[in-house]
């Protein structure tokens, strides 16, 4: 309730001052001056002592035209006659009121004008006699008048600059905080994506295994159960694998509520050559491995992305030549990992994948240019398809 009259009061108990002081000490100093010769204090005299006072209400809105209204029936109560007295409350009220706020090119100048008129004009046209003493005091208190309209104009400027600094500090450390919270969107969105990349890889290369194994099982059954049955054992394996990598990626999908994060351990490992290529072999595709350089430690998103590559290389050789062999190649050096698959022409002509699909390529290219890296997929002369993929391994500070 405090706060809701402070505003109201601010400028209601100013002028009920001055309308008191006005009126009451105005009619007893108006009595002494008549004495003199000044004109008795009359309806139209407590009329124009009452005008300034209300005028004041009006100083926030319009503080420089209540400065000229008031200043005007301060000179009317002059020139009409009346004593001097109270009078200039109500206008060093409206004065402050106009300096604080307005510019000083339209306040300050009354200050040296009025002292002027009430230094010479005004007190020689009603026949009252002026001493040193009356021009010292004035201009003392006009001073100080001035001085405190400029010490408040002063601490009003501070005040504003300090509020603007707390609202641009408040403007920032909201825009810092809408920057920290894209970030973190942004490292999710991110995250998901690499998980739904491995997702992809993971359930294409697994089902693309099944597919073809369940075509040579069915091929099989009746002829050769034997080898039927060695295809349905692969399926039950590359089957058993797909769901265990699934379950680790939705396991880590659930592990925040907020955030996602993305395996940091990988389940398939390029280091491990013969354990990556298994499947492709179990599928009925030969395979062979080549290792140069001295075998290094990978970080874990590099060891990821080698292996998806040569996983959905071997992928394509089943889908796409079958009856094909293949070379995997891993080239180790300080600065760099090298990885080659490259596969023969199939002996019969390639039939049409049974399998709908065909995104391979674009994300084996995505991964080796998230890492910087390059790829490349390019047909042989002799009908057969490499694929090339260069990745660099990050140095740590020394």
């Amino acid at each position: 309730m405090e706060a809701r009259v402070r505003p109201s009061g601010r400028v209601l108990l100013p002028a009920l001052i001055a309308a008191v002081v006005q009126v009451g000490a105005g009619a007893k100093a108006n009595a002494h001056w008549h004495e003199t010769g000044s004109r008795q204090l009359d309806a139209l005299g407590y009329a124009l002592l009452l005008a300034g006072p209300l005028l004041l209400l009006a100083r926030r809105a319009y503080p420089r035209a209540v400065l000229y209204a008031v200043l005007v029936v301060t000179l009317a109560y002059l020139v009409l006659g009346y004593g001097y007295g109270p009078i200039f409350i109500a206008l060093a009220i409206a004065f402050l009121a106009a300096a604080r706020r307005g510019s000083r090119w339209w306040t300050y100048p009354i200050v040296p004008l009025g002292y002027l008129l009430m230094v010479w004009p005004a007190p020689f046209t009603r026949g009252h006699p002026t001493n040193y003493w009356q021009i010292i005091g004035l201009f003392a208190w006009l001073s100080v008048l001035v001085a405190l309209a400029e010490g408040i104009r002063q601490r009003r400027a501070v005040l504003i600059a300090r509020r603007q600094r707390a609202q641009d500090a408040q403007r920032n450390e909201q825009a810092e905080r809408a920057r920290e919270q894209a970030q973190r969107e942004q490292r999710a969105t991110q995250e998901r994506l690499a998980i739904a990349r491995e997702l992809h890889d993971v359930l294409a290369h697994s089902l693309s295994l099944i597919n073809v194994q369940s075509s040579v099982a069915l091929e099989l059954l009746d002829r050769k159960p034997e080898q039927a049955a060695t295809a349905l054992a692969a399926i039950k394996s590359a089957s058993r694998d797909a769901l265990g990598e699934v379950h680790a990626l939705l396991q880590s999908i659930r592990s925040g509520a907020e955030t996602v994060a993305a395996p940091t351990s990988p389940a398939v490992r390029v280091g491990d050559l013969d354990a990556l290529i298994e499947p492709a072999r179990a599928a009925g595709l030969l395979v062979r491995t080549e290792v140069t350089g001295d075998p290094l430690r990978l970080p874990a998103v590099l060891d990821v992305a080698a292996a998806r590559i040569v996983q959905e290389s071997l992928t394509n050789v089943l889908r796409h030549a079958p009856g094909a062999s293949a070379v995997v190649g891993v080239h180790y050096s300080p600065d760099e990992l090298r990885v080659v698959v490259e596969n023969t022409a199939p002996p019969n002509t390639p039939q049409p994948s049974t399998t709908p699909g065909g995104n391979g390529i674009p994300g084996m290219l995505e991964r080796a240019h998230a890492l910087n890296g390059e790829l490349s997929a390019i047909a042989l002369r002799h009908g057969g398809f490499r694929v090339t993929a260069r990745l660099p391994i990050p140095q740590e500070p020394r």
